[in-house]
């Protein structure tokens, strides 16, 4: 009936993203790993969803222009959250 969805699975979407935005940028994993100060095997293992932090991801989203459009949606839901009207 509902889909639920796991954090495994976000990983995994997040790190697609992050790989077709290297790409698209004709970028190496090595290459993006030296314009954010982080090890390859970082990039690397972002990309397949594995263990990652904030910190990586925000960087990554900074690089590739997105971190605007992240703030913005985390802002968002934050702003829903506060006009909500407690039904307790």
């Amino acid at each position: 009936m509902f889909d639920t969805i796991e954090i495994k699975d976000v990983k995994k979407e997040i790190g697609a993203l992050v790989k077709a935005l290297r790409k698209q940028r004709g970028l190496s994993q090595t290459q993006l790993s030296e314009s954010l100060n982080v090890s390859r095997t970082t990039i690397q293992n972002l990309e397949l969803g594995r263990n990652f932090t904030i910190d990586t991801l925000l960087k990554v989203m900074e690089e590739v222009d997105l971190l605007q459009q992240l703030n913005n949606e985390i802002v968002k839901a934050k702003n829903q959250v506060i006009n909500t009207k407690s039904l307790y």
